[in-house]
């Protein structure tokens, strides 16, 4: 039972930034400076509170709350190295976008309404992180979404920014409902909604019927459409009115809820040949897509969008293939190096205005551009080995790689096939094996820290294989072309393409047409607002 009251604590982080939001609302005739300050003392309350809770996790292996509820649906927490994890990556962020919020809101008169919607955010992502239930998890991946949409209509007098918030609360709302059919077939098929129980019976040799099969489905749609997947991206690319606080934590943060519900239903979804199959041919376009648009865009919030739009389908992806300690590693790097792009991005435009960096001109020599894909495989194939990743055991994790070492051929072939020195070449080799090296060490580290949490390496079903080495091939034969762009690139094909690619073959256009998003009221009632003192 003392463990049980230990593993409460938690719950002190996000309590507290509700109750700091409460504050806020209840006084907000006054003008206050303690609040603003007291934020960054909470976030860093947040951090405290989440490297406790691992050290516990640490002592005493992993801990669920009995559920406060009725009939196996309610609220309990769940302590395990997954939501530890995650927990400790969104104390830290919250806390550095809550403080960077001080000095980016001096000045706004509404300065403590955006405190207490960003506060109430953060707790809801912790809270939903920490969900021991799956009643807990779809209030709270509901509740995560509508504090958003406050957040992302923040400015009211901009109307590109509330039309781009409108459409993603129409998409959220489909996916909360996809979350909630799933979690009553769930239900249904369980008898209970605890996770615990729920993975136990999946261990002890689970049959998957129609309910089940239907519900990793609903699942995969769910993630798609929080994770702002194609065909349903171009919101992402829209909101970019909406305060750079607000982005860092949509980037870094809340888009990656699909992959995590991926990973924490893990032991389920890889169960579900179809749910794995749709996961790796919505994820596989979408990374494809969005990476080769993002190199065309000017804007650079716009092409950020689009980064991120490329690993939420790159982490979806992984989850298909089955490396899912691979996808929370990409997920953790994602979300630090996004919520410093993005809160960074106003000094990276000034210095790039000030400076001008001088790059070799490259030569278009195909053998040279040859040699250096030849020489990332062969850093690839040299880190498999000492890592002991066998072809057959770990497929799934060697396709993963693969894709990861094709991009290593974008360090080698600026500086092998460019007029640079050797000692550019050098360096380029040396940082290529390092990143190589640091994938296969990195990830085998996080299946130390996840292994009980997330499936056993198993055989790879055919059909998954086939359609992950489809995927691999259309990867492979998307960088080669990208590597061999510069004879192409004053063709008049080349011109005509890169047009179309900027607008991202007008893919976000036709989604809009066809939900009616360009008609100015149909979608009024989801601007939510909300009377307020300015």
């Amino acid at each position: 039972m003392q463990y049980y009251l230990l593993a409460l604590i938690p719950i002190l982080a996000p309590l507290s930034l509700f109750l700091y939001s409460l504050v806020i609302v209840a006084g907000k005739k006054s003008r206050w400076a303690l609040p603003a300050i007291l934020a960054e003392y909470l976030g860093w309350f947040g951090i405290l509170v989440a490297l406790y809770t691992a050290f516990l996790v640490y002592l005493k292996g992993t801990l669920q709350t009995p559920t406060l509820g009725w009939d196996g649906l309610g609220f309990s927490l769940r302590l395990d190295p997954l939501s530890i994890t995650m927990l400790l990556m969104i104390s830290l962020l919250g806390f550095i976008i809550l403080r960077f919020s001080r000095n980016y809101l001096e000045g706004d008169a509404r300065k403590m309404v955006f405190y207490a919607r960003l506060s109430t955010t953060i707790a809801s992502v912790q809270l939903l992180v920490l969900s021991g239930n799956l009643l807990q998890l779809l209030v709270f991946w509901t509740a995560t979404s509508i504090c958003l949409h406050y957040l992302l209509v923040f400015y009211r007098e901009r109307p590109q920014a509330i039309a781009a918030a409108r459409k993603k609360f129409v998409i959220a709302r489909l996916g909360d409902l996809s979350l909630f059919v799933a979690v009553v077939l769930l239900y249904l098929s369980f008898g209970t909604g605890d996770l615990q129980e729920i993975f136990t019976s999946i261990q002890n040799e689970l049959i998957l019927n129609n309910y089940l099969m239907w519900a990793t489905i609903l699942l995969v749609i769910t993630a798609v459409l929080k994770s702002a997947q194609f065909p349903t991206y171009g919101w992402l690319i829209e909101v970019l009115e909406t305060p750079t606080p607000v982005s860092a934590l949509l980037h870094a943060g809340l888009l990656n809820a699909g992959p995590f519900l991926m990973v924490r239903l893990a032991l389920l979804m890889n169960e579900s040949v179809p749910a794995s199959l749709l996961l790796i041919s919505i994820g596989g376009i979408t990374a494809m897509f969005a990476s080769v648009v993002f190199l065309t865009q000017p804007s650079v919030k716009v092409a950020l969008g689009y980064s991120s739009i490329a690993h939420m389908g790159f982490m979806l992806m992984i989850c298909g293939f089955g490396v899912y300690t691979a996808a929370i590693l990409h997920l953790v790097a994602h979300s630090f190096y996004k919520a410093h792009a993005f809160l960074s991005s106003g000094s990276v435009v000034e210095s790039v205005k000030s400076g001008r960096v001088v790059v070799p001109r490259r030569r278009g020599n195909s053998l040279k551009i040859a040699l250096s894909i030849g020489l990332s495989f062969l850093f690839y194939l040299g880190c498999c080995y000492l890592w002991g990743v066998h072809p057959e055991e770990n497929f799934s994790l060697m396709a993963t790689g693969a894709i990861i070492i094709m991009g290593l051929s974008q360090i080698m072939t600026p500086t092998l096939d460019s007029t640079g020195n050797f000692k550019g070449v050098l360096l380029s080799a040396l940082m290529a094996f390092a990143v190589a090296l640091a994938f296969f060490s990195l990830e085998h580290g996080a299946h130390l820290v996840l292994h009980s949490q997330i499936p056993a390496i198993i055989q790879t079903s055919f059909i998954v294989k086939v359609a992950t080495t489809i995927i691999l091939c259309c990867f492979v034969l998307l960088v080669v072309l990208q590597l061999f762009a510069p004879k192409l690139k004053y063709t008049a094909t080349a011109y005509k393409l890169g047009v179309h690619l900027r607008n991202g073959f007008y893919v976000n256009i036709i989604f809009d047409r066809w939900i009616g998003a360009l008609k100015r009221n149909k979608f009024k009632w989801a601007n939510l607002d909300v009377r307020e003192n300015p």
